[in-house]
């Protein structure tokens, strides 16, 4: 009994950004990109409903380059596209920090009340993103403060890995970093690509769906802890969820509290 509750001690929180900590896509995201479009001239401006697909294609310049093959008007050799990718990515990170700076971007319900309960708990914490370092550092600051740094023991963003999520890199560096074994941390994500990342590095799963990912788009054979917005959102839950997927490790598929 004691034993087996020791060994299921929750030591980690690892925490997605996009989607997670704030609905940051649809009202930051894609809006900086056409910002971006229209600043270069390019008459190409997504959609909600087109942005939803493309956010299957994880990193911002990544999803740049796979909408430039459905454009004619898209430059025609491979350098050229990559060096418009670069650039068009650039300019969006920079227009997606000014939209946090004007607040348009607020944190999810319990997001903040949570990542500071788990560090006056002794908690680690980690950000485990693929999203550009500096859209971490924008909007980080906006949502706990100047001293948002302190509730993190890392942080993993884009630029720390060769492959993006659903790949699990991230989080097995994240591991790592954090000298800790899969099962005495919990990933936060509310993505498919994230929680596939998840899932692949071994980690129990909290998924929280988002406005881009609803619940009803889950696949099967997940195994995670669906979260609703409506359900309790705090570390004594964190913990009840953490223990039981833990408890039940390679059980598959997705169930509500379980």
């Amino acid at each position: 009994g004691q034993a087996l509750r020791l060994t299921l001690m929750l030591k980690a929180l690892l925490w997605d950004v996009d989607g997670t900590l704030a609905e940051t896509e649809r009202d930051g995201h894609r809006v900086a990109f056409n910002l971006a479009f229209a600043e270069a001239g390019l008459n190409w401006g997504w959609t909600e409903q087109h942005y939803a697909e493309l956010l299957h294609v994880t990193g911002g310049r990544e999803r740049i380059l796979a909408y430039m093959v459905t454009r004619p008007d898209a430059p025609a050799s491979q350098q050229h596209k990559h060096a418009l990718a670069r650039q068009l990515h650039l300019r969006k990170n920079q227009h997606y920090a000014a939209l946090v700076a004007e607040g348009r971007i607020l944190a999810r319900p319990g997001v903040v009340a949570l990542i500071r309960e788990a560090a006056a708990a002794g908690l680690v914490q980690a950000i485990v993103t693929t999203t550009s370092r500096s859209n971490v550092q924008a909007l980080l600051p906006t949502l706990l403060g100047p001293h948002w740094a302190a509730c993190f023991s890392a942080v993993l963003c884009g630029e720390d890995t060769e492959r993006k999520k659903p790949d699990p890199e991230v989080y097995t560096l994240a591991l790592q970093r954090l000298g800790l074994a899969p099962h005495e941390a919990l990933a936060i994500e509310d993505s498919t690509p994230g929680a596939k990342a998840a899932h692949a590095a071994g980690l129990p799963l909290v998924l929280r769906p988002s406005v881009y990912f609803p619940a009803q788009a889950v696949p099967a054979g997940l195994a995670a802890v669906l979260c609703t917005a409506e359900d309790h959102f705090d570390l004594a839950q964190l913990r009840e969820w953490h223990g039981r997927r833990a408890h039940a490790a390679g059980w598959a598929g997705v169930q509500r509290g379980v």
